[in-house]
Formats: structure tokens, sequence, C-alpha cells
């Protein structure tokens, strides 16, 4: 008998086998898919770790979750820096002085004002994303750099969206291009699947299994499930499917040396199908013959592909309310991740998630 039954590999299980680990607890970890590790799995090809399922840039500015991780790996020294290719023109990105100077000239935050104070729009209470945008950055930088690649990722037109997706963006009155503001930041040395490895050591996991075809064999198994898979899914649909966007990648190996220079940039025009090119070598630094690109499309999640992101419109924030009130239910299992909790979560939100969730069961 185990402790704990974990359904999915993912970053919240790892995390919580981990402290199960710390104290002593037997655990048992179930994947559907092929390999470990969930959406943060990394494969070594030909000495590069290509990052399977989009790119993972760890940042943070919890000490805690930090010290964490770097247990389990050493961490470099990579700041997220991509950059922006629209029209055949680089930029520098997410917007900052350097941006605002390759566009409009300007050289001095002052002047970045006056122009930025010029070219907003006047909405004083913004009810989308497009509405939000227009009112902090004008017109000229929305369709630059927003709206073709909001478009795309989630295949409904900007002013239709809620303006929270967007306002994660940095938009910076100095030459600071550091996509994030945490203290802490960087990748694992090795890769994900390094990194993950190291903190489940010896448990054992069983891949290629799907935990609802055998669910009530499953559930004998262990005095207590944690949940990662879709919410929906657990409850058999009863209030119906809720909705996600997911990603196909096209993963490319080139025999040079480097291909862009960078390891991410961001396509925004709608006309092209991808939304970035991402270069895994420059991750960690790499000095490879070769190099290893994926292109990244958006596509709509059809139940066989993996869902990605949560669309937290009104529907279906309505109907994981209803989910959410069954879960609360259910004595002896616990739902964590971005999954079971329909939330967008990074990386050390879904540690910190983890961490905090354990904390409450075993105090």
């Amino acid at each position: 008998m185990y402790d704990y039954l974990l359904v999915g590999s993912g970053l919240f299980s790892c995390t919580f086998a981990r402290k199960c680990l710390d104290h002593k607890l037997k655990c048992l970890i179930l994947e559907k898919r092929d390999h470990p590790f969930g959406n943060c799995y990394t494969k070594n090809i030909n000495d590069i770790n290509v990052h399977m399922y989009g790119p993972h840039v760890f940042h943070t500015n919890n000490l805690e979750i930090w010290n964490f991780v770097n247990r389990f790996a050493e961490f470099n020294r990579y700041i997220n820096k991509p950059k922006v290719k629209f029209d055949e023109k680089i930029y520098s990105f997410p917007i900052n002085l350097m941006t605002l100077h390759q566009i409009w000239g300007v050289t001095t935050p002052e002047e970045a004002v006056e122009r930025i104070e010029k070219e907003r729009h006047n909405i004083q209470n913004p009810n989308n994303l497009e509405e939000w945008a227009l009112s902090q950055i004008g017109e000229e930088l929305y369709y630059k750099f927003v709206y073709g690649y909001t478009k795309k990722q989630w295949n409904i037109e900007p002013k239709n969206l809620p303006s929270f997706i967007i306002q994660r963006l940095p938009i910076r009155l100095n030459f600071d291009d550091n996509y994030f503001f945490d203290k802490y930041q960087g990748i694992p040395i090795g890769g994900y699947s390094h990194m993950m490895k190291n903190m489940i050591e010896d448990t054992e996991i069983i891949l290629e299994t799907d935990y609802f075809n055998r669910k009530d064999y499953w559930d004998k198994k262990a005095k207590n499930i944690i949940y990662t898979g879709p919410i929906d899914q657990y409850f058999n649909y009863c209030h119906g499917k809720l909705d996600y966007r997911s990603l196909k990648f096209n993963h490319k190996t080139l025999n040079i040396s480097d291909f862009q220079g960078n390891a991410i940039i961001n396509y925004t025009e709608y006309s092209i199908p991808y939304t970035r090119i991402i270069e895994h070598k420059h991750f960690e630094f790499g000095n490879q013959n070769n190099t290893v690109i994926s292109y990244e499309y958006p596509v709509d999640f059809t139940g066989s592909n993996v869902p990605y992101y949560p669309i937290n419109n009104p529907q279906n924030n309505s109907k994981f309310e209803l989910y959410k009130k069954m879960s609360s239910k259910i004595k002896n299992i616990l739902f964590g991740g971005r999954l079971a909790e329909y939330k967008y979560y990074d990386m050390h939100q879904i540690i910190g998630s983890a961490l905090s969730k354990f904390k409450k069961i075993h105090k």
C-alpha cells in the first residue's frame, strides 16, 4: 500500500513526491505519456537539451522555492531576453527604451514618456485586452507587438479577451530587456528532465498508463491520491468540458552552429502561423556545431492533444467552480496543478502550491 498515488508526473507531482521522500512516505507516480515530467520534459538531442513542449525559464522572487530547486540542479545565469520580428525587422523585447528608440528614435526616458502619452488612447475604463493595450501604449506598438501574436495565441480577436492576459507584459522606460522582474532566474544545467529526475530519485513511476482505464484498481493502491489531470475529466465532464488552447511544435535539427542568435524570437504578424522560434542551445550557452530549433504553433484543443492554457472566460470559470465544489467534498484526494485547478501557473507557482498543500496535510 502506497501513501500516495500521484496521477501525472509534472512539476506539481514531482515536488509533492520530493516532500514525501523527505518525510519517508511511499509514492507511486502514473504517467499517461511515454516519458515523465509533463510539459517540462527536456530531451537531449545532439548534446542539446531541447524543451520539447516549449521554453521553460525558471524565475522567482521566493528564496524558499529558489533554494528548493537548487537542491536538484545547478542553475545557470540565463536571463530571458526574447526578441520580436515584425515586417522583417528585429526589435528589442519586452518593450523598453531600446524598442522605442528603434521605432520612434527617442533617446531618453523623458522623450519616451512624451511620445507614449501622445500615442495612448484616452480610454478611462478599458473593458478588454485591446482597449487596455491601446490605453497604455497606443496603436502602433499595439499592432506591432500585441495584436497578431495575441490573436494567434487564443484564436480570438483581442477585443474579445480580458485584459489580465496582457497585463503581465512589462513596459519599461529604460534599457532593461529582462522579460521578468524576479530576483532569481535561470535554466537548470542538464535540462529539466535531469532536475526532476533528481527530485523524485527512485520513486516508482509507471509510464504509458491512463489512470482512468483502471481507476478503481489504482485507487486501491494508495491511502491518498494527488490528481493533476484535467478536473473536468475526473468528474466525467458532468458539467461540460472546459476549454483550453493547445500548441504544436515542429522540431528541426540543423547542421549549422547558430540559426537566430537568441533563444526566443517572437513573430507577431498574424499572417505568420507560428508565434515564435525557439533555439534551445542558447538556454545553456551551447557552442555545439549543430543546433535544434522549434517552431511553436498555437492550435485548438481537440481532446487528443495536450491542453496548455485554460481559457478563463466567465463560462469556463462557472463550470470550473462547479467542479471545484465537487472536488472539495472528496476525502483523501488532492487536486493540484494547472489542469486540476484550471489556472495558468508559472513553474515557481506550481512548486509553491505543491509545497503549501503538502504543509497543510503534514504540519
